[in-house]
């Protein structure tokens, strides 16, 4: 099978169709045949079929990719919508549901039933229907009905959500607290939060806090957070405090800043059966619940020495910097707390009820209705599928990604055979350089490849970056792998010695600290020689027809 990435979208869509169908069934302790020959109508299938789908979709952990027909759709077993039935839902959509009387999405569905039955035609699944509702875009239904009546909800509420995890609302922030550098104990500025809020119960499913600005990566880190048991992550910053939130949630929502739009972010969920759904443009309050949330985390926030409060005239002359004294790691510690010893134990307004007695009332009901939520057991896994794309040729000695070379044994049958492959997917995670994920042809899956020079250090894209301009600034003009990892060394040296004098160093150089903690120790150089050796023992025989990609 393809990287999820690389899949065509018609045949991707149809596995998504499947998984609103086939998911509930998977999870369902007992599954009918009432049930499976509901779905099998629903999706045109058999139900030997369906069960085929759900043992798949059970044994790959509930992975959209494993739905997917493994023959062009419409063939045998495929689920495409025909022209004819394409055409009488637009035509249905366009006149009951595109109109100021705008009729329900269940009149909508009973009237592309009648009409299909009117015509000998199988009726479309309800969900598909739905589906082509919410995809009409928020602009058609300006022009159809007027700018100011088009999906506007009362300002703070949200549609009904029924179990935990159904929806989750995720955001970005600046922390309104300097926080300083572990070495000096120096200000270095206020840090960003990545948090989610789980909407039904109102607990904190998950956080990121980190001096990198919001992007795709640590989007997916904290859905890896939300999805992921806590336990071992509260045991390594040790502290002793239940938080049981975890499990994939089925749809999140956010706003539309450009990292909940990547294409790693967008095809990861829908591998992983996670719905995304985007706050319209300038409907500020669409944001409400997770709005409030963090409001109600920067009250706390304000309670720390260091905060700058929301503003200038909350702050007044409060002298924040002076005052400043927690490192990133002791804010983490400090937010853990907060949330699960005071926010998820308090009543709340929103919805009067404690959130983690709602939470457990939630997984009680769950379980009473034969549901159970989706959990991930390999988070490393499930974050790769979140890591932003590169496309690149093997060349006989490696990848090279921005001027660092890669190799694994395990590409020398790939590098022999390179005629037969054209560009390699792989995917990269931005605070560790030090080795990337290469897609293998053929179903293969990820191999994890190394520097080929191993004992080069880890480094972070943020110290690459700032590597390439010190050797563009100093008049080099083409960047060798040697001289990038000499800058990065007299960055690090700089940045060392420079950091009690300024506070961007200083943030630079948590930074650096940072992106170490996922960073791993330099490996012996002995395991270097033997790569290069293993390339070198190839000769050039094997290579003669290769071109080396500069």
């Amino acid at each position: 099978m393809s990287d999820i990435s690389e899949i065509n979208d018609k045949i991707w869509n149809i596995g998504k169709q499947r998984a609103e169908v086939i998911g509930p069934l998977a999870g369902s302790k007992v599954c009918t045949q009432e049930k499976v020959l509901e779905a099998a109508a629903k999706l045109g299938l058999s139900a030997r079929y369906i069960y085929r789908l759900i043992r798949n979709y059970r044994d790959s952990d509930g992975l959209t990719s494993s739905l997917i027909p493994q023959r062009p759709s419409g063939g045998k077993g495929g689920s495409r919508l025909s022209t004819i039935q394409e055409a009488l839902i637009n035509k249905i959509i366009d006149r009951f549901y595109l109109t100021r009387q705008r009729l329900s999405a269940s009149t909508i569905i009973e009237e592309v039933r009648k009409q299909c039955a009117a015509q000998n035609m199988v009726a479309p699944g309800a969900s598909t229907i739905r589906r082509r509702i919410k995809d009409i875009s928020v602009i058609r239904l300006q022009e159809r009905y007027g700018r100011d009546q088009s999906i506007e909800p009362i300002a703070g509420e949200f549609p009904e959500v029924n179990y935990p995890l159904s929806v989750v609302q995720i955001d970005h922030t600046l922390v309104d607290v300097i926080i300083v550098d572990p070495i000096d104990r120096l200000p270095i500025g206020r840090p960003y939060v990545t948090i989610a809020i789980d909407v039904y119960s109102r607990c904190i499913a998950g956080f990121i806090v980190s001096l990198e600005a919001p992007s795709s990566v640590s989007v997916g880190l904290c859905l890896t957070h939300i999805a992921m048991d806590k336990g071992p992550w509260l045991a390594m910053v040790d502290i002793d405090t239940s938080w049981a939130i975890h499990g994939k949630p089925n749809l999140i929502h956010v706003d539309n800043s450009s990292e909940f739009h990547s294409a790693a972010l967008t095809r990861g969920c829908s591998q992983h059966g996670i719905q995304i759904e985007y706050r319209p443009q300038g409907k500020v309050h669409y944001g409400g619940i997770i709005e409030r949330v963090i409001g109600t985390m920067m009250k706390l926030v304000h309670t720390l020495p260091g905060t700058t409060f929301s503003n200038v005239g909350e702050r007044g002359d409060y002298p924040s910097d002076a005052k400043a004294c927690l490192t990133l790691g002791e804010l983490e510690r400090c937010l853990i707390i907060a949330i699960t010893k005071y926010y998820h134990l308090r009543l709340h307004n929103g919805i009067d009820e404690v959130p983690i007695k709602r939470y457990e009332r939630g997984l009680a009901m769950m379980k009473r209705d034969g549901q159970k939520l989706a959990v991930i057991n390999n988070g490393k896994a499930f974050l790769i599928d979140f890591l932003p794309i590169i496309y690149r040729t093997l060349r006989r000695d490696g990848f090279m990604l921005d001027h660092i070379i890669y190799y694994n044994n395990a590409l020398r049958s790939f590098i022999i055979n390179r005629e037969k492959y054209e560009k390699f997917l792989i995917r990269r995670d931005p605070r560790d350089l030090s080795r990337i994920y290469v897609y293998l042809p053929e179903g293969g899956g990820y191999l994890e490849v190394p520097y080929r020079t191993l004992s080069r250090p880890a480094i972070s894209l943020f110290e690459h970056r700032l590597a390439i301009k010190r050797i563009k600034d100093i008049g080099k003009g083409q960047v060798q792998e040697s001289a990038l990892f000499r800058a990065i060394d007299e960055i690090r040296d700089i940045v060392n010695k420079a950091s009690s004098k300024t506070r961007s160093m200083r943030r630079n150089r948590t930074r650096m600290q940072e992106n170490a903690r996922v960073q791993p120790k330099a490996k012996p150089s002995s395991t270097e020689e033997n790569n290069e050796r293993m390339v070198d023992e190839m000769g050039d025989e094997a290579f003669r027809n290769i071109e080396v990609w500069r």
